[in-house]
């Protein structure tokens, strides 16, 4: 009887082999399916050198900027004469949805008279936070728009470059000579 007994406790071991087997090809497995860090890239020009020759600027094509201020947008077209000035909503945020309807007429009204742009420059000022830059870069790159009953992204401006908001003039009192 004590040999039974014996017996009963020496067969009752595991076998974890498949386990182990197992274990061995599903760990690698999920640990490579895991999203460590998502990346985008954003492709992104440098505007071109400014020459200073009158003529190589009038044969240049003319370029349409944005001007991102702290309480406003201002579309330029050609490059310093302001085109449009969007002020900003009734919270005091600048209003990108206005934005991107003036930027669908224009881009629509680019189309019509035959004049093919792509590009645009944003003047940005120095303490501009990132979300602004990318929000603007969003707004200007494309809009939504529904085509055979499916919501597509449609082009406006994906040419994006980047430039310093020039200073503002100083202003003086009336009758006070700098």
């Amino acid at each position: 009887m004590i040999r039974k007994r014996n017996r009963e406790l020496a067969d009752a071991e595991l076998d974890i082999t498949s386990f182990m087997n197992l274990m061995i090809v599903l760990v690698p497995v999920l640990l490579l399916s895991l999203v460590f860090n998502q990346m985008r890239i954003l492709q992104v020009q440098l505007p071109l050198l400014s020459s200073g020759a009158l003529a190589k600027e009038q044969e240049l094509p003319q370029k349409l900027e944005l001007e991102v201020h702290a309480d406003k947008l201002v579309v330029n077209y050609p490059a310093g004469q302001p085109l449009r000035e969007i002020p900003p909503t009734a919270d005091g945020k600048r209003d990108f949805k206005a934005l991107a309807l003036f930027l669908q007429d224009l881009k629509l009204t680019f189309q019509q008279k035959q004049i093919v742009k792509q590009d645009i420059t944003l003047l940005l000022a120095d303490n501009t936070d990132y979300q602004t830059m990318v929000t603007t870069m969003d707004t200007v790159r494309s809009f939504k728009t529904v085509v055979a009953a499916s919501v597509v992204d449609a082009e406006l401006f994906p040419k994006i470059s980047f430039a310093d908001l020039p200073k503002a003039p100083a202003t003086t009192a009336p009758g006070v000579q700098p």
